[in-house]
């Protein structure tokens, strides 16, 4: 391969879009294609495998969305995103994503998009990692988080996470009697939990209300709360307070139902 064209990597799990965008890429000899790839998982190792200079980029795929390829990637390629769902399009740019393609679209539609990639080429790259962890709409919740862990890939739905620590720069998230690591701060992950289902009980600790058993007296001035699978977390004065108002919260929109 020549060094001097721009790699791109293509990643839609339909073939037919896939060799659509072969196609237009075709027409463009400064363009060459790396490589493709028909889901999230397989899009985050080839781009530390390929290091493409772009990536053509589908949202709505099995395994991994397209957002969450972005949260997991420790290279900084450019970003078109192709899909066929309208509604992303403000977060895409929020992600700081090149360009945002609605399928279908027609060849002179590519074409400004490529000349788009070549103009931002000289520009420094977005993290892509921070900003797909920072934009999310108001009121929105994540349903799932996803961890890299080397090789491997960890999706663990919220629903099986009994709680979360603070590892300095990494948070501990534990599901299942194993702990994941991930790099992000414990406030930017409790910002983006639904605080009817997920507390902050101590400066460095978020449980999960449905894994609480009880809480007891752990001295004169502290307590802590007893989980399902036998873990203890301990409990600050704020904490206690916050936990308080959540358990009462989900009792009134029980008693609601």
């Amino acid at each position: 391969m020549n060094p001097a064209r721009i790699r791109v990597l293509i990643v839609d799990d339909e073939e037919l879009a896939r060799q659509v965008l072969r196609e237009h890429l075709d027409a463009h000899p400064d363009f060459e294609l790396a490589g493709e790839c028909g889901n999230g998982f397989d899009a985050v190792k080839s781009v530390a495998e390929l290091k493409p200079d772009l990536v053509f980029l589908d949202i709505q795929m099995p395994k991994l969305d397209g957002f969450e390829v972005l949260e997991l990637l420790d290279e900084r390629p450019l970003v078109v995103f192709v899909t066929a769902y309208d509604e992303f399009a403000l977060k895409a740019f929020e992600v700081h994503a090149v360009d945002y393609l609605l399928k279908p679209f027609r060849k002179e539609r590519f074409d400004a998009a490529l000349l788009r990639v070549t103009g931002r080429l000289r520009q420094p790259r977005p993290d892509y990692s921070q900003a797909a962890r920072d934009s999310r709409p108001p009121g929105s919740y994540l349903e799932r988080i996803v961890i890299r862990d080397g090789a491997k890939l960890h999706v663990l739905p919220l629903d099986r996470v009994d709680y979360i620590l603070a590892r300095d720069d990494y948070v501990g998230v534990h599901s299942g009697g194993k702990e994941y690591l991930k790099q992000q701060t414990l406030s930017s992950l409790e910002a983006a939990l639904d605080p009817a289902e997920f507390v902050r009980i101590h400066r460095s600790a978020i449980v999960n209300l449905s894994r609480i058993v009880r809480i007891e007296p752990y001295s004169r001035d502290s307590k802590v709360v007893l989980l399902s699978n036998g873990d203890q977390l301990p409990a600050s004065r704020t904490g206690l307070v916050a936990l308080e108002q959540a358990l009462e919260g989900n009792k009134l929109d029980g008693n609601k139902g």
